[in-house]
């Protein structure tokens, strides 16, 4: 930790002027022996000694230095005659047969290159060393081999103001004025402040708060931080203006401060308020709350879960329940859910030569016969591996085309009733693969293909996740794309036969910078529009968009960043995976994303965290013991849901003139609490593959008023006074009247019918050339050609089913029917 005074005291306080060069220090054993002052390395070719420290370096120089008395010492090549120059260091202890890495640094030089960019690629370290004690500094050539100079400085410790921290337990105390000493840290570069010192004695969720009566219209901020006095302090949260106290004179804003965070028993937390806005006086209180953990999570490995790719949760077989799938070369091994929460394991050979999902795998029925096919996304191109007709064979399938895969995707591009394939480009405009229906792709690149759809048309690609859900309510699915270090996020617009719009900047989602592998999407405040989580895989925080959708007027209404007080604008941790579920049951859709934590949706569009110390992390989800509760594989390890008393109800679908699995499907569910929507989809967050079952967490409701669906044909079922704490399976125009048309072009009679079965058309129908019908399990159980606008369907058991006519324009239509 870089204190601001330290640096006016080495202005002032160096110890030594003297320049020498280095001419023995290719090995710690040779390590040439240094004092303070500046020194001249000619050029890196030493040998290096991997370590915790030091990776990715195949040479360094060495030096030893041993402090005649305790110093604030720091070690810079940040200085004006190695201007454009690229270093990095590291400092141990020890021997040099067993090193123990003190410190490192690569590029906290200050100084700005004057050619090219203006980024400092130097190095800069403070660190306190003992008298008598060797520390041994390697410069390494992970960047540069090219010599420069270097400097060691030598400083009286000044003891950090947190080393005198004023101690303090829950209540409320009183500081007097701010006229401490602070620390420049990321948090505050403020000049003065007030230390406090908090040592909780069991978990608690804590809040500190200056938003307190006695403090009307004072302005407050402060930091808070973990670690040594004496070495890093780590900024764990801090906050400015979060107080709701109204200011009685002149203004009536809250200037006050109030925080919310989980602490660890016995971990010290150091509470420091600034002079940011203020010197004078005030009250503070620090709060505890026995932290309740919203789900809890047992955890079991599984030996067997041992694929090289254990990153897909997904009903393989139509049986209901969410299986395991791994992928290795040539092998899937499937373990398929039993009704007991047991697994049966197949072992599928799969010849040939496939790529391998190293950056994501998707799945979906796109052969439609009841078995899930794959897609493996690798970076230089894809696989499909195609199930038969059984489930007991696989084919690979690798078209060939170079596309550094990242996010992959099934959907129903063209809403043509098959699922197609799409990947994002890392490098080069999105692609994407057009089912004909009969299990054959044709290949289309966006911008460059002749008559392919704008979905990505940036040269320099940078496409890292796509997700497909209808953004704008009007029933076809539409795009997002996260971006990273480069272009902004994109979101397409589906316009129908008119292909996709970009309306990024109408939105108002295309901000920069940005730093994001995936985004998690979902209607986070329940108000029946899709808003969007911009996930953070960098120095750029994560960004929370509300969605403004008004389904009134045909204007495109610009999405809200509600970032601030939502959470997300105080979270540092970044991830590349970012998934949006119902974790706890209680009606909101949470995130998962990075630090081993959730956040949980407090239903105001604010995220609270909870941290599970034993670890989770974004993985595949499902259920994968069939308790309506989702579960999250992490390798061979299954994080089990435990349940805390929630209710639910999980919807599947089976689609007849949609596509099978009901992707781009929207599912809403009514009660109590108003509409709750999920949509299908086929490729969440950046890697992993997660169930196809819609899930919704009911909290304390006991009744549920309905289920709609809306699939991507324009049909509409609607499920009344379902049971809760059950899975729904709804399979497309099943719940449309026994008697009535499904399709306005055409009506069936009689009905119920025992024999011939009488197609009537409008008179703007087109001509019938096939008729399949199906059972209400979504089951194929006739096709047959159209004659006369007749089917015999004598040999069908008694029943409802659901009649689907292909016409010779290729547009589907369904009616129910009831056979005596």
């Amino acid at each position: 930790m870089k204190n601001n005074y330290f640096s006016k005291i080495f202005a002032i306080l160096c110890f030594g002027s003297g320049t020498y060069s280095a001419v023995a220090q290719n090995s710690c054993a040779q390590a040439l022996p240094a004092t303070a002052g500046t020194i001249t390395v000619s050029g890196i070719d030493g040998t290096n000694t991997t370590t915790a420290c030091l990776t990715q370096a195949s040479m360094a120089e060495w030096y030893a230095y041993t402090p005649t008395q305790n110093y604030s010492v720091t070690v810079t090549s940040d200085l004006a005659q190695n201007i454009c120059k690229d270093t990095r260091f590291s400092v141990y202890t020890g021997t040099c047969t067993g090193l123990v890495c003190l410190t490192s640094d690569d590029d906290s030089g200050v100084i700005a290159c004057n050619s090219g960019n203006t980024n400092s690629f130097l190095s800069k370290k403070t660190f306190e060393v003992t008298a008598g004690v060797t520390y041994y500094i390697a410069w390494d050539n992970r960047w540069s081999a090219a010599g420069f100079d270097f400097q060691i400085i030598e400083a009286p410790i000044v003891p950090s103001p947190c080393a005198t921290a004023t101690t303090v337990t829950a209540g409320i105390t009183t500081v007097n004025a701010i006229d401490g000493t602070n620390v420049n840290t990321t948090c505050s570069t403020a000049s003065q402040a007030k230390w406090y010192k908090y040592v909780p004695t069991q978990n608690y969720r804590v809040t500190v708060s200056s938003d307190l009566p006695e403090n009307l219209c004072k302005n407050t901020n402060f930091s808070v931080y973990t670690g040594s006095c004496s070495g890093t302090l780590t900024c764990v949260t801090s906050d400015d203006n979060s107080g709701v106290l109204e200011c009685n004179v002149g203004n009536t804003n809250s200037f006050l401060s109030k925080k919310t965070f989980d602490v660890t028993a016995g971990t010290t937390y150091y509470i420091v308020w600034d002079n940011k806005w203020s010197a004078e006086g005030f009250n503070f209180e620090i709060t505890e709350q026995v932290i309740v953990v919203p789900v809890a999570y047992s955890s079991q490995s599984v030996s067997t879960i041992n694929s090289q790719y254990n990153i897909c949760v997904i009903d393989m077989n139509d049986d209901g329940r969410d299986d395991i799938v791994g992928v290795s070369p040539n092998t899937l091994k499937v373990h398929y859910q039993n009704a007991d929460g047991t697994f049966t394991i197949s072992n599928i050979t799969v010849p040939g030569t496939s790529k391998m999902p190293t950056w994501s795998l998707a799945a979906g029925d796109y052969n439609r016969d009841g078995y899930s096919d794959l897609i493996l996304g690798s970076g230089n191109g894809l696989s499909f591996w195609q199930s038969n007709a059984t489930g007991t064979a696989y084919t690979s399938i690798t078209p060939g085309e170079y596309i550094f895969c990242q996010r992959t995707n099934f959907v129903d591009i063209n809403n043509d009733g098959h699922l197609d394939a799409f990947s994002c480009h890392d490098i080069d405009p999105n692609v994407y693969y057009l089912n004909d229906g009969a299990g054959n792709f044709t290949y289309y690149q966006s911008g460059i293909t002749p008559g392919a759809y704008n979905l990505g048309i940036i040269p320099s690609g940078g496409n890292y996740a796509s997700l497909w859900t209808d953004f704008d309510n009007d029933g076809d699915v539409d795009m997002f794309v996260s971006k990273c270090s480069g272009p902004p996020c994109e979101l397409h617009r589906n316009d129908g036969p008119a292909g996709y719009t970009d309306i990024s900047a109408t939105a108002g989602i295309n901000v920069t910078p940005v730093q994001s592998w995936s985004s998690a999407i979902a209607d986070f405040d329940n108000d029946g529009d899709m808003d969007i989580l911009v996930g953070s895989n960098g120095s750029v925080k994560s960004m929370l968009f509300r969605n403004n959708l008004d389904t009134t007027n045909t204007t495109e209404e610009a999405y809200s960043n509600v970032s601030s007080g939502s959470g997300w604008d105080t979270d540092t941790t970044i991830n590349r995976d970012y998934i949006a579920y119902d974790f706890d049951n209680d009606g909101f859709v949470d995130v998962m994303g990075s630090g081993n934590k959730i956040m949980f949706n407090q239903g105001d569009l604010t995220f609270l965290p909870t941290n599970y110390p034993s670890g989770i992390s974004v993985g595949a989800v499902g259920d994968l013991n069939n308790d309506g509760f989702l579960d999250v594989l992490n390798g061979s390890n299954i994080r089990y849901a435990v349940p805390n008393g929630n209710k639910w109800v999980k919807v599947r679908l089976k689609g007849i003139q949609s596509n099978i699995n009901g992707i781009g499907a929207r599912v809403e569910v009514y009660g109590s609490w108003g509409k709750m929507i999920r949509d299908v989809r086929s490729g969440e967050g950046f890697q992993f593959m997660s169930t196809l079952s819609a899930h919704f967490g009911l909290g304390t409701a006991t009744t549920i008023d309905k289920i709609i669906i809306r699939w991507p044909s324009g049909t509409v079922d609607t499920l009344l006074n379902p049971n809760i704490n059950q899975t729904h399976l709804i399979v497309e125009g099943a719940t449309l009247n026994t008697i009535g048309a499904a399709s306005s072009m055409f009506m069936v009679y009689p009905n119920p019918v025992s024999d011939v079965l009488t197609i009537r058309p409008g008179t703007s129908a087109p001509q019938i050339k096939s008729a399949e019908i199906f059972d209400l399990n979504g089951r194929l159980v006739q096709k047959s050609d159209v004659l006369n606008n007749a089917i015999t369907v004598k040999n069908l058991a008694a029943g409802s089913y659901i009649l689907l006519l292909n016409a010779v324009d290729g547009s589907k239509h369904t009616q129910k029917f009831l056979k005596n």
